[in-house]
Formats: C-alpha cells, sequence, structure tokens
C-alpha cells in the first residue's frame, strides 16, 4: 500500500518557486531565477539558438539580457496552471515582459511559458522551460508580439 500525500503543500511551494522567478526577473537578480533552477536545465527561449541545455548557459544568457534593459523589467504573469503528478509537474502561463531597452524605447509583449519541474533533494526544480511567441500564419513568418491573454 502507498501513502497518499497532500499536493497542496507541493502546490504551494511550486506557486512560490515561480513567484521567486517572475520576482528575480523583474529585478533583473540572476541568483534569485537561477535558485530553483536545475544543473541540466533544458531551454527553449524567444533567443537563438533553437535550445539550450545546463545551468552555466542559462546564468550567462540571464548575465547577457539583463543589462539590456534600461532598468527593471516590467514582468506579469496571468493564468498560471500546474499539473503535479508525484515528484514532476509542470506549470503554463501567459507573461508579459517589457519595459525600457537600452538605446531601443520601451517595448512589450506577451509570450507563452511552459515550466517542467522535479523534485529533486526534496526540492522544486525547474528542469525545462519553453517560451514561445505564436507567428502569423499568412506566409509573412512574422511574430505576433500584439497578442494578449484575450486574443
Amino acid at each position: 500500500m502507498t501513502d497518499q500525500t497532500d499536493t497542496s503543500a507541493d502546490l504551494a511551494e511550486i506557486r512560490r518557486v515561480v513567484a521567486a522567478h517572475v520576482a528575480g526577473l523583474h529585478d533583473k537578480d540572476v541568483d534569485a531565477v537561477m535558485a530553483h533552477v536545475g544543473e541540466d536545465i533544458l531551454c527553449f527561449d524567444l533567443a537563438p539558438p533553437l535550445a539550450t541545455r545546463g545551468a552555466a548557459t542559462y546564468r550567462r544568457n540571464l548575465e547577457a539580457w539583463f543589462p539590456t534593459w534600461d532598468g527593471p523589467i516590467d514582468y506579469e504573469q496571468a493564468r498560471l496552471e500546474i499539473t503535479l503528478g508525484g515528484d514532476v509537474a509542470f506549470t503554463t502561463a501567459f507573461n508579459r515582459l517589457g519595459g525600457a531597452k537600452e538605446g531601443e524605447g520601451t517595448h512589450h509583449l506577451w509570450v507563452r511559458i511552459t515550466a517542467g519541474l522535479k523534485k529533486i533533494g526534496g526540492q522544486w526544480t525547474v528542469v525545462h522551460e519553453h517560451v514561445s511567441v505564436p507567428f502569423y500564419m499568412d506566409g509573412s513568418l512574422r511574430a505576433c508580439v500584439d497578442l494578449t491573454p484575450e486574443d
């Protein structure tokens, strides 16, 4: 017989991990973002290449990206959903990011994000992250950076 565990504590911890990640991005705090990133994270991000692997690469990408913003990054999350199954979980959400870019003015866009988490050593750890925007299917291959969660 296996014990049924109370998932409410895991769900609350995952929400805390996600909130800390969002706050770290807003504050451009590399260490705060990295606090729950797994050593072998697989990331499908907006910027090339198609995929990166490893916490060291994830950190370098943040260290290169954060200085391109003038001040904090406007960052908000909508429609966070968590699916939990034992020691693995995934989250989905729409995240709005933007703010003043160095020498480029102000930009804002909504992205889709899915994060895969695994409980490692009793801690929820992000082991996969996929960030994307759709593109127009009219042959232009333009990214749809003007959409909102209401569209």
